[in-house]
Formats: C-alpha cells, structure tokens, sequence
C-alpha cells in the first residue's frame, strides 16, 4: 500500500506530513519515523506530523521529532498543520485543533497563520538566561555576534547540561537588531541539531525579553535562519495570554511512502 505524504515548511522548519485519519501509519514504528527523517536516507524532515481525527474539535496533530519519538509542542509544525488542514478540505479560513499540550486556535490569511499558542504561567529569571514553557521547554539567553556563535556545539552541551540533563531543553541564543526585531538562532532537542526556525523557541524568547524588561512593546519581530516570524501576547498580573505566533507555512511537494 502507497501511503500518500506532503512536505511543508515553516520558515525553514521542515515536516513531513501525512493524513493518518484512517489509521494509514504507524506512530510506534520509531525506527521508520527517524528513517524517514534522515536527510541522507530518508525523505528529509526535522520532525513527522499525523493530522488525526478529533472527537470534539476539527483535527488531531501528533508530532513526532526527527529521532522517531513523539515530541513535546511544536509551533512551526502546528502552523504548517493547519495549512494542511485547509488543503485536505477540513477547515476554511478558522480553526481549533487538539495537540499534545492542549487546545489550539488558529487563524489563515493570505497564507499566513497565526496560531494561538497556550498561557505562559512562569518565568524563570536568571543572571545569564531565562527558562519557560511554551508548550516546549526553552532556555533563552542573549549572545554576541550570533551569526558567528557556535550554536550546535554550546546548545549541544546547555542541552544536556545542568539544571536539564536527560530531560533536556531547547536553546535560543538571541541577539537584538533594534527596539522591536531580534534574530534567534536555536539548536533543538529531538533533532539535536540547529534548525533554521522554531516557533515555541522564538515564542518564548519573545516573552522572555519582555518578562526582563528587554523590550517594551508586546510585538515583537523575530529573524530566524529561515525567515521571519511575529510574536504577540498579552500580560495580565502574571500571566501571558492571548500568546500568537504568526508566519507562513509553505508545501514543497508531495510523494508516496510504500509500505
């Protein structure tokens, strides 16, 4: 049996994304997911997507990480979900999906979306970076020079160093351009490797700079490796609400699995 594929982008973010409502793909098969991924062996990918059925709400999106391994919540992959979405005839222009880390509202206009990530309760503030939630772990600091800074090998040691160690986080290395735009360079766990975007990492490097008093404006532009990316929230007592991510998510081209 061929089982049919798309590949899409999200500001260089890459996926495979496969229509799984009929139970066509096996989500255990680890081996098979990170064979898929592999960009010498495979199709290429930084992670898998399943778009499911829901019970309640217009789909499902399980994610799966370019080791093979269901990941935590991924904000480019969620983006690209919901133009895939649209393409398979599911949606209109308006959307609420179910992910791993709850409930997601998303918008598409003119081939932008603006997904809807979850309230950020916490920040935690440190002398060097930041650590927060936004549906993914993520440390936050600010670097020098950051298209010369040694991202795979200092985010490949933060990684598994302390406080995180086996769990892991994400690593964002951030440097500002101006008052309201600031590039981000990333090295993602999963992948283990840099990717040229992450959408929960830009998120919440967006409320990071915010929560330090960085920036004061709650819009924020953030240059990734593989284009741009807008983040906006609101902060009412100590809570971000109303968290969106907003970009474009592309189709590169479709192919067959065979089985």
């Amino acid at each position: 049996m061929n089982i049919t594929f798309q590949k899409y982008h999200g500001t260089g973010n890459d996926f495979i994304m496969i229509d799984n409502r009929l139970s066509v793909f096996d989500g255990t098969n680890h081996k098979r997911i990170a064979q898929l991924c592999d960009r010498h062996f495979g199709i290429g990918a930084d992670g898998l997507i399943l778009l499911e059925t829901s019970e309640k709400h217009d789909f499902a999106m399980r994610y799966y990480n370019a080791d093979g391994f269901e990941g935590s919540m991924c904000g480019n992959g969620g983006r690209c979900t919901v133009h895939f979405a649209q393409a398979l005839g599911l949606i209109s222009n308006q959307t609420t999906f179910e992910a791993i880390d709850g409930l997601h509202y998303a918008e598409i206009e003119n081939g932008i979306i603006s997904l809807q990530m979850g309230d950020v309760t916490a920040v935690e503030v440190y002398e060097s970076h930041c650590f927060l939630h936004t549906g993914s772990p993520h440390h936050v600091e600010m670097v020098n020079n950051i298209m010369d800074f040694p991202v795979y090998e200092v985010g490949r040691q933060k990684r598994y160093g302390a406080p995180y160690f086996e769990n892991g986080s994400n690593i964002n290395f951030v440097e500002p351009i101006d008052a309201k735009t600031f590039k981000v360079r990333t090295y993602e766990r999963g992948v283990e490797n840099e990717t040229l975007s992450c959408g929960t990492g830009v998120t919440a490097t967006a409320i990071a700079l915010y929560e330090t008093g960085k920036i004061k404006t709650n819009q924020v532009t953030l240059e990734v490796m593989g284009g741009q990316l807008e983040v906006s929230f609101e902060k009412i007592g100590n809570v971000y609400e109303k968290v969106f991510l907003k970009g474009p998510a592309t189709f590169v081209f479709e192919g067959f699995l065979k089985e």
